[in-house]
C-alpha cells in the first residue's frame, strides 16, 4: 500500500496542490498529514483523499480544522493519530516534545513514526522503529518536499514540491 506523507504545509496552496496531484497520479488514496497546516481552508484541498491529520503547533484554529476534517471524512487524531495497516501500526505526531516524540519510537509499539515541526527531512531507524519527517511542504526558502511511502516495500521515496 502506498501512503501519502506530508507535514508543515504551512498556508501554501500551491505546493499542497502539488503534493495531492502527485498522490492522486500514483493511485495513492491515503495521506498522512504531521501537523501545521495552519488555515482550517487547506483541508480542503485533501478532498477526495483519505486524509489522517494531527495537530501541529502553530494549528490554533483546531475547532475549524476538526470541522474541515469532519467535512471531508476525514480523521483527525488531535496530538497522535494512530493509523492501523496490516505491516504494524503507524504513529503520526507533530514533534513539538521532544520527548514524547522519544517515547513514541522507543517504546516499540510501531512500525513507523511519522513526525513534523522540525522541516528537516528524516529516514532513519531507531530500534525496530522506521522514523520519517517529510520535511516542510511550505518550503520556506529551502526544498518543498513529501514522501510517499510503501509499506509492503518498507521504501520511501521523497518528493520535490
Amino acid at each position: 500500500m502506498l501512503i501519502g506523507i506530508i507535514s508543515d504545509t504551512h498556508d501554501h496552496v500551491d505546493n499542497v496542490r502539488k503534493a495531492v496531484d502527485i498522490f492522486q497520479k500514483r493511485g495513492i488514496k491515503q495521506v498522512l498529514h504531521a501537523g501545521d497546516t495552519v488555515s482550517p481552508s487547506v483541508v480542503n484541498l485533501f478532498a477526495g483523499l483519505d486524509l489522517g491529520i494531527v495537530y501541529g503547533n502553530n494549528d490554533g484554529e483546531t475547532g475549524r480544522i476538526a470541522k474541515k476534517v469532519d467535512q471531508i471524512g476525514g480523521n483527525l487524531g488531535g496530538e497522535v493519530l494512530v493509523y492501523g495497516c496490516e505491516e504494524g501500526d503507524i504513529a503520526v505526531y507533530h514533534g513539538t516534545i521532544p520527548t514524547f516524540l522519544s517515547a513514541l519510537v522507543r517504546c516499540g509499539d510501531y512500525r513507523v513514526v511519522i513526525t513534523g515541526h522540525t522541516h528537516q527531512v528524516v529516514d532513519r531507524t531507531e530500534g525496530g522503529t522506521r522514523v520519517l519527517n517529510p520535511g516542510t511542504a511550505h518550503g520556506f526558502g529551502g526544498p518543498a518536499t513529501a514522501m510517499i511511502y510503501d509499506t509492503s516495500l518498507d521504501q520511501v521515496e521523497l518528493i520535490r514540491l
